[in-house]
């Protein structure tokens, strides 16, 4: 049987978990909102036509924040149609994903939503059919407490204290040209600036993201951070990141590879935010915000069809990725990747939260479920909380296609405040057990707190309202830890948490 080593110290310490990269993304794109999350007339609806299933497996996860309403939606959107009189709000061509928008859940809705959820808003700002007014504007609605135009006119419609939304996004994917209203680095640099200028001057103990570019594979990559930064650098708080993976060939070991790409893509933005603090002599730090990330490539043929056969349909069922084993793995080692960059990733959103690439998944009028993706966002959510740790990490490695020098184990940790130790580590050999041994003398005495396995002999078995526990967490077999030493058997291919309470 293979080996592998991972030594953890308590000093060894990456930083402060940020609880807000466990967040997700609600965005008015297909079933995610209207048939999602909102569903009058549903057995499960409650009196705001919120689904209660839907809402007690999003608590199961813990979301502490919650990105919306896009999303390249956001692009074409205009705030003020999501509130007043539902039979007020206009109907509205959506651009971004050819459908149409009845504006019949909008920002109070939202609101109420998040706060049965748990969760704090995460709104985005329209900079690219519109500007810097309408920004400032919905700020001034949301969070001032009274005796203004607009913020007289939400308590008109029925919030009397403020809305108090402290994170916004200003704009979505601005570099992309499938976007609406789309600039170029220094257009979206200069509008980013005077955005989050008078946003602040509005609300001053807001933050702000401004975009990055939409993924590492654009000729704008590089190039666009540092320029958009140049310009916007002194007014925002986080650059955002974007990265989805797929595996279209079926090529297990590099699919599960993806995550090394993933900590390149941090590694390089963190850099060029660096350059451009450098550069301007500035003494804070621009953090990152990873609010979309996931696997997504299973619903792209199925997609296609349905906008094509249903153009301008409302809430029409596309992007429904049926999620199996092994993405529920690369979603674990993209989770590992954020903890062991938690000193700079303070945000990251799933994309998305219901039926749309998403780890819950439901049926219009019937029932609600738990993806295998659901299970490491919701054990890395639950568990890793406090401070990440550095691991030393030895493990033997392979080579694919796209990468060399692969470690079979991925893993990192977290210590909470009570002492206590959680691991993290996922096996990527396809055929064989590993024996991880783990150093964890300088944390004084351990007890095995539970071992909790994802495992499925099956790579491609998927979970469906008939069948939802097919892929689910059992109990592991745990290890032996002696002396402050673990050793513990990790099946080939598993997610896994060991548990490591302090006595």
């Amino acid at each position: 049987m293979k080996k592998a080593s991972l030594i953890l110290d308590r000093d060894y310490r990456i930083g402060q978990i940020d609880p807000r990269i466990y967040g997700s993304f609600v965005e008015h794109l297909g079933r995610c909102v209207y048939g999602g999350i909102y569903e009058p007339g549903h057995p499960q609806a409650d009196e705001q036509g919120f689904r209660r299933d839907v809402l007690a497996l999003v608590r199961q996860i813990g979301v502490p924040v919650v990105r919306y309403p896009g999303g390249n939606f956001v692009s074409g959107f205009q705030w003020e149609d999501s509130i007043g009189p539902r039979e007020q709000r206009p109907r509205r061509l959506d651009l971004a994903w050819f459908t149409t928008e009845s504006n019949e859940f909008g920002l109070h809705e939202f609101i109420g939503w998040c706060k049965k959820a748990g969760a704090a808003p995460m709104y985005a700002v329209n900079l690219g059919t519109r500007g810097a007014d309408a920004a400032r504007n919905i700020v001034e609605y949301a969070n001032h407490p009274g005796g203004t135009y607009w913020s007289d006119l939400r308590k008109k419609n029925g919030a009397l204290e403020p809305l108090n939304i402290k994170l916004w996004c200003l704009g979505n994917e601005m570099d992309g040209p499938w976007q609406m209203g789309s600039k170029t680095a220094y257009e979206y640099g200069r509008l980013a600036n005077e955005s989050a200028k008078m946003m602040k001057w509005v609300d001053p103990s807001i933050e702000v993201v401004a975009c990055g570019s939409s993924g590492m594979t654009m000729p704008t990559f590089g190039d666009w951070e540092l320029t958009m930064l140049n310009e916007c650098y002194d007014n925002v708080d986080y650059v955002s990141l974007h990265r989805y993976y797929g595996n279209p060939t079926n090529d297990t070991p590099g699919f599960l590879a993806r995550s090394m790409d993933l900590d390149a893509f941090i590694q390089t933005v963190v850099c060029i935010c660096d350059s451009v603090k450098g550069k301007k002599h500035a003494k804070k730090t621009v953090n990152l915000s990873f609010d979309e990330w996931n696997v997504w490539y299973h619903s792209n043929r199925q997609t296609d069809e349905v906008t094509r056969a249903n153009k301008w349909g409302q809430a029409l069922p596309i992007l429904e990725d049926v999620y199996n084993f092994e993405d529920a793995l690369l979603v674990g080692s993209m989770l590992i990747t954020f903890l062991r960059h938690a000193d700079r990733v303070k945000v990251a959103c799933l994309a998305q939260l219901v039926n749309v690439i998403a780890p819950i998944m439901t049926r219009t009028g019937g029932g609600a479920w738990a993806q295998t993706i659901f299970y490491p966002y919701m054990h890395v959510s639950n568990f890793a909380r406090g401070t990440a740790l550095r691991p030393v990490v030895c493990s033997p490695v392979y080579d694919c296609a796209d990468y060399t020098d692969v470690p079979y184990i991925d893993a990192t940790a977290a210590l909470d405040d009570d002492g206590s130790v959680t691991i993290f580590a996922v096996n990527r050999s396809m055929e064989e057990d590993i024996l991880l041994e783990a150093d964890l003398r300088a944390f004084g005495e351990l007890r095995m707190g539970g071992h909790i396995l994802l495992h499925h002999d099956d790579v491609k078995a998927v979970n469906s309202e008939e069948n939802p526990q097919n892929v689910a967490p059992v109990q592991g077999k745990g290890g032996t830890l002696e002396g402050g030493r673990l050793s513990v058997r990790l099946p080939r291919l598993s997610w896994n948490v060991l548990r490591l309470r302090h006595v």
